[in-house]
């Protein structure tokens, strides 16, 4: 079988999917499209090709965090007249209930950080976050060696560390 991961469209049967979390299944289902067309997100889906079933989603979109939420530890590697940090936000991941312990998280995950690595050569962005909605999500990004941000719940991995998967 061959998948590939492109942009949302019309022709995609987003009412179809569900992964039994209700706020990534209305997501797709109700406010995904209006998101992109207003350009607050983009959204890929993970499709079998000559499909229109989502097998997966996620989306991308431009963020920003405050200074005061990096590690001290990375902190100090950063110039101090920066009062927020640019960074590229991983906002929703979901896999359909009928494909999920397939290895398609681990898939999309990978396509959602290569296109951010990418993406962060045209525009400034020091890490991919996340904000995992329970604690099997934060159990999912931990094991991908993203880095707890203190008091907010997030997520990062710096983009520095991405760039290692990408270039040898």
């Amino acid at each position: 079988m061959n998948f590939i991961t492109i942009n949302l469209g019309p022709e995609h049967k987003k009412n179809e999917f569900c992964c039994e979390t209700a706020q990534l299944d209305n997501y797709i289902h109700q406010q995904a499209s209006q998101d992109v067309k207003r350009k607050l997100s983009a959204c890929f889906v993970l499709i079998e090709n000559n499909s229109n079933l989502i097998k997966g989603y996620y989306t991308l979109s431009n963020n920003s965090i405050p200074l005061s939420l990096i590690p001290e530890s990375i902190k100090k590697q950063l110039p101090k007249s920066y009062k927020s940090i640019p960074t590229t936000l991983l906002g929703r991941l979901a896999i359909d209930k009928n494909h999920q312990g397939n290895g398609f998280g681990k898939l999309l995950l990978i396509d959602a950080l290569k296109r951010s690595y990418i993406i962060s050569k045209s525009v400034g962005s020091f890490a991919v976050i996340v904000d995992p909605l329970d604690n099997d999500a934060e159990s999912f990004y931990n094991k991908y060696g993203f880095i707890k941000l203190p008091d907010s719940g997030k997520m990062f991995l710096p983009m520095k560390t991405i760039k290692q998967l990408f270039e040898k």
